[in-house]
């Protein structure tokens, strides 16, 4: 299997680490991004299989991060998976409808991670 490029974009120190260790793991290639100016300007520079990112943070939230992907020049139909403490309704209908693929509440597993990611970026037909 040829590694999936992956960016996750989080305010969180922490969770870059945790979401870093558990795809790298996995066979990922990652990339980390400290909030979402930073993680579009990290998007545009290189080509990712998937992005991954926080909605609560400064800068530019993630909803700000997904319009910005949806709405550039390139890659455009990357997934995006929302990995948030946000389960309202509201959030999750906002994040579809600026274009995202999917959603993830922290505390996240590291196999559902994992699985998911392999699930939109076809690496689980290796």
């Amino acid at each position: 299997m040829t590694e999936k490029a992956i960016l996750a974009i989080d305010d969180s120190r922490t969770i870059r680490q945790l979401v870093t260790q558990t795809l790298v793991d996995a066979g990922f290639d990652v990339t980390t991004a400290v909030d979402g100016e930073d993680g579009v300007s990290t998007f545009q520079n290189m080509r990712f299989d998937a992005v991954i990112t926080d909605i609560n943070m400064p800068k530019l939230d993630g909803f700000g991060v997904i319009a910005a992907i949806r709405g550039g020049d390139a890659n455009r139909r990357v997934p995006i998976l929302v990995l948030t403490t946000e389960n309202s309704n509201d959030f999750k209908e906002k994040a579809r409808s600026l274009g995202a693929t999917g959603w993830i509440v922290k505390p996240f597993e590291d196999r559902q991670l994992v699985d998911i990611l392999k699930l939109v970026t076809g690496a689980d037909k290796g």
